[in-house]
């Protein structure tokens, strides 16, 4: 959802996979598949990546989160359970209605 100077190629595919995702839902609704087709974007989650980054960044784990935490107007980064949330919404039927949206989960980081 933003670009980075550094990381242009993962960048790009972020932005292809935006655009991948409504071609995709468009074909199914089309051919009448019943398939729903949306994409998930986290923005910086706790996981093994970030701990990576941690080392990477010379600073110890709380003062990179305490840093990352507050490049995001909710304060801090998420929690993979964060995303888990969204992904079970868009399998149940509750979403039933839903396909070709993007759905940002970043803390308002990209806002």
């Amino acid at each position: 959802m933003v670009g980075e100077s550094n990381l242009a190629a993962y960048c790009a595919s972020k932005g292809a996979v935006r655009i991948l995702t409504k071609s995709a839902a468009l074909y199914c609704g089309e051919k009448g598949y019943n398939i729903r087709v949306n994409s998930v974007h986290p923005g910086y989650v706790h996981t093994v990546l970030t701990e990576r980054e941690v080392k990477d960044s010379g600073l110890t784990s709380r003062q990179y989160f305490e840093k990352v935490g507050k490049m995001h107007p909710i304060g801090r980064i998420g929690e993979p359970i964060d995303i888990t949330y969204m992904d079970l919404y868009l399998v149940s039927d509750e979403s039933k209605w839903v396909t070709g949206s993007e759905f940002t989960i970043d803390g308002g980081y990209a806002q």
